[in-house]
C-alpha cells in the first residue's frame, strides 16, 4: 500500500480516537459547572452528586486524552516532517499557548477533585469555571492549526521559503473565529447529549417513575437535553457560517460537499444521494432549489463555483458529500430530540417519557459523537490534496522513512486495548460506587 495512504490512515486513526476523549474533555466540565450552579441555587443534593460523579468520569477520560494527544503530536513530527517545518516557521504560536491552557485546566481540575470539600461555594464554581475555560482554550488553540491549514495567512513564499512571517496574522487567520466557535459549541453539545444518553439508559433500567434514583436520573436527563439543545442550535448556526467560509476561501470543498459540478447562480442544495463522478451528478438526492446559493452568501443570486472550475487532480474525494449530509442530518435530529423532550415535559406536563422516546434519547450521545467524527473527517479530507491549502500538498509533507504499516498495526492494537480499558475502568468505578448509595447518604 502507498506510504501516503498508510500515513494518513495512521494519523487519522489516532485523531479519531483522541477526538472522542478531547471532545468529552471540553463538554463535561460545562455539565459539572451547571450542576454546581444548580446546587448552589437550589441546595438540591442531587446536583452536587452529579457534579462529583461527572468529575470522576471526566478525570478518567482526561487521563486517556493526554497520552493520545501526545501520540498525535509525536506522529505529526514523525509522519509529516514537511508540514511541521512550515508549522515551526509560521504557526507554532497556538502550540506554545496551548501548554498554558492545559496547565490551567490540570491545575484547577486537581484543586476541584482533591480539595472541593474544603473550598467555599464560590471557589468551587471558580475552579470548575477555570477547568472549563482551560479545556475549551486547549481545544481551540490546537484546532487553530487546522484553521490555518484551510486558510493560511501571515507569510509569503519566496523561492520556496517562508518569509515575512507574521505569527499573529497566521494565528488570527480568516477561519479562526468560525472554526474555534464550531469546535467549542459542538463539543459542549456532545458532552450534554452523552450525559442525557446515560441518564436515559439508567431510567429504562430502573423502570419505575417514582423512585429516588429514577428522579435523580430524570434531572440529569433534562439538564442534558436542555444544554444539548441550546448548543445543537448554536452548532447549526455556526455551520452556516462555516459554509460561507468555504464559499469564500475553499470553493472546491463546498462544491464537493454538495456534489456541484457546474458553476451556477441559484444553485440547488442536494440532500442525500451519492456523488457520481462519471455522470457528474448526485444520484437519488433531494434538491432544494436555490438553497445552496443562499447558504453560500445569503443571496439566491450568489454564484457558486462548481468542481469543473478546478483541475480534477485537486478535487477533494467526492464521498465528502455523504459525510457532510450525515453530519447535518444528525445535527437536525438532535435539535428535534431536544425540542420533543422539552415539549413533552414542560408543555404537555407529562411525568415520564414513552419507551420509544427514551431509546431515542439514548441514541443522542452516540449520534452526537458520530457527528463529531464525520465532521473532522469531512474537514480534513475535504481539504485534500492539500495539507496547507494551495501552499503544500499532502504528498509533499509525508515522511519518506517507510515501514509505516507495522506502526499502524501496533497503534491499532494499543487503541483497542486503551478504549476497552477506559470502558472497563468507568464501569468498575460506577458499579462499585452506585448513585443509590450516594443519594442515601
Amino acid at each position: 500500500m502507498d506510504e501516503l495512504v498508510i500515513a494518513r490512515s495512521l494519523f487519522g486513526m489516532t485523531m479519531g480516537v483522541h477526538i472522542i476523549y478531547a471532545t468529552l474533555g471540553v463538554g463535561l466540565p460545562l455539565m459539572v459547572l451547571v450542576a454546581e450552579l444548580m446546587y448552589q441555587k437550589t441546595k438540591d443534593k442531587d446536583y452536587a452528586i452529579m457534579a462529583t460523579r461527572w468529575t470522576k468520569g471526566f478525570a478518567v477520560l482526561l487521563g486517556v486524552a493526554i497520552p493520545t494527544g501526545t501520540i498525535a503530536g509525536v506522529q505529526l513530527s514523525l509522519l509529516w516532517p514537511g508540514f511541521m517545518e512550515a508549522v515551526g516557521r509560521v504557526i507554532a504560536l497556538p502550540f506554545q499557548i496551548e501548554i498554558y491552557a492545559f496547565f490551567l485546566e490540570a491545575l484547577f481540575m486537581s484543586i476541584y477533585v482533591y480539595a472541593s470539600d474544603r473550598l467555599s461555594p464560590i471557589m468551587r464554581i471558580v475552579s470548575v469555571t477555570l477547568v472549563a475555560i482551560g479545556a475549551s482554550a486547549s481545544a481551540i488553540l490546537i484546532t487553530n492549526v487546522h484553521a490555518f491549514e484551510g486558510t493560511p495567512a501571515g507569510f509569503d513564499i519566496v523561492d520556496g521559503k517562508f518569509v515575512n512571517v507574521d505569527p499573529w496574522e497566521a494565528f488570527f487567520n480568516p477561519s479562526f473565529i468560525v472554526t474555534a466557535g464550531h469546535v467549542t459549541v459542538s463539543a459542549l453539545m456532545t458532552g450534554a447529549f452523552v450525559i442525557a444518553s446515560i441518564a436515559a439508559y439508567k431510567m429504562i433500567r430502573l423502570k419505575k417513575g417514582n423512585t429516588r434514583e429514577y428522579k435523580f436520573h430524570h434531572k440529569a436527563l433534562m439538564m442534558g437535553l436542555a444544554i444539548g439543545g441550546i448548543f445543537s442550535l448554536l452548532t447549526s448556526l455556526n455551520g452556516h457560517e462555516s459554509a460561507q467560509q468555504l464559499h469564500a476561501y475553499q470553493p472546491e470543498k463546498l462544491a464537493a460537499a454538495e456534489g456541484l459540478f457546474e458553476t451556477q447562480t441559484h444553485a440547488p442544495l442536494a440532500i442525500g444521494g451519492f456523488t457520481d463522478k462519471e455522470e457528474r451528478e448526485v444520484k437519488w438526492a433531494i434538491e432544494i432549489p436555490w438553497a445552496l446559493s443562499y447558504l453560500a452568501d445569503d443571496s439566491f443570486e450568489t454564484e457558486v463555483l462548481g468542481l469543473e472550475e478546478f483541475p480534477e487532480d485537486e478535487w477533494p474525494p467526492l464521498f465528502v458529500h455523504t459525510l457532510f449530509n450525515s453530519m447535518v442530518a444528525i445535527g437536525s435530529l438532535l435539535i428535534l430530540l431536544s425540542i420533543v423532550g422539552f415539549v413533552w415535559y414542560r408543555v404537555l406536563k407529562k411525568g415520564s417519557f414513552p419507551r420509544w422516546l427514551m431509546w431515542a434519547f439514548i441514541s443522542a450521545g452516540p449520534f452526537s459523537m458520530l457527528a463529531i467524527e464525520f465532521g473532522w473527517i469531512f474537514a480534513c479530507t475535504g481539504r485534500q490534496p492539500w495539507v496547507i491549502y494551495h501552499v503544500m500538498k499532502t504528498e509533499d509533507a509525508v515522511t519518506t522513512s517507510g515501514n509505516i504499516g507495522l506502526l499502524f498495526v501496533l497503534f491499532l492494537i494499543i487503541y483497542i486495548i486503551l478504549m476497552i480499558s477506559t470502558v472497563l475502568v468507568l464501569r468498575y468505578y460506577f458499579k462499585k460506587n452506585p448513585v443509590a448509595r450516594e443519594i442515601d447518604q
